[in-house]
């Protein structure tokens, strides 16, 4: 059965992963460095603190860390509001969960902030019952905690909740809560990293994944 949705953020409704392997890159290359597309999967869903950690050690940084990000940061702010776009099948897929009676929650590894910012952006802040963010949780993913607070909002058992997800980070979190996970690859993310999923699917509105809504809701139903 499924009673609630929870979505992962950035590379999952937002194509932001291209802008931040753009930033990463540039600031990296000034100093001589390179930005690997193995770095970029050893940070994808992870919180700050992580993410600091995997590109001080996998970019082997000779100045502080805390500068680099600094630095990327600002270069991705400067475009996050031009450059950063939904991803395909977002709005239908919320469209299909609001005509079914299907509540939604945003669970990310990035701040409130920062996450209310994309969400207000594109219009999208009231689509959504809550959001959780790093500041939320004392556990990270691929720590579980996260998506067991965001069903304890909900007031229903993890494993009646569906989680989404692009990150191998946010997979295993969901799965560790007792979610039912569905991945969407993405190219910092390919299919062959994401195989923790239930269910992979291409997009947002895969018709594999509107069945599965309507299947589990009908299995509910007849419980």
């Amino acid at each position: 059965m499924i009673r609630a949705v929870v979505f992962d953020l950035d590379g999952l409704m937002f194509d932001t992963e291209a802008l931040f392997f753009r930033s990463a890159s540039e600031v990296l290359e000034s100093r001589g460095r390179r930005f690997t597309p193995e770095i970029m999967r050893a940070m994808i869903g992870r919180r700050s603190a992580e993410v600091a950690e995997a590109l001080r050690t996998m970019a082997r940084l000779e100045e502080p860390v805390e500068q680099i990000q600094a630095e990327i940061r600002r270069r991705f702010d400067d475009q996050v509001d031009t450059a950063v776009h939904p991803t395909p099948g977002l709005f239908a897929l919320l469209d299909h969960l609001h005509r079914v009676g299907l509540p939604a929650a945003v669970a990310t590894s990035s701040s409130q902030a920062y996450a209310a910012r994309l969400l207000n952006g594109h219009r999208l802040t009231g689509r959504f019952a809550f959001v959780l963010g790093s500041e939320d949780v004392t556990r990270g993913k691929p720590e579980p905690e996260i998506y067991l607070k965001a069903a304890e909002r909900f007031g229903v058992p993890a494993a009646e909740t569906l989680v989404l997800e692009d990150s191998p980070a946010g997979l295993a979190a969901a799965r560790a809560a007792g979610a039912f996970a569905v991945a969407i690859p993405h190219e910092h993310s390919p299919a062959d990293t994401l195989t923790a999923a239930n269910l992979i699917v291409s997009r947002l509105d895969d018709p594999r994944l509107l069945a599965l809504i309507d299947d589990r809701m009908l299995a509910g139903e007849a419980r």
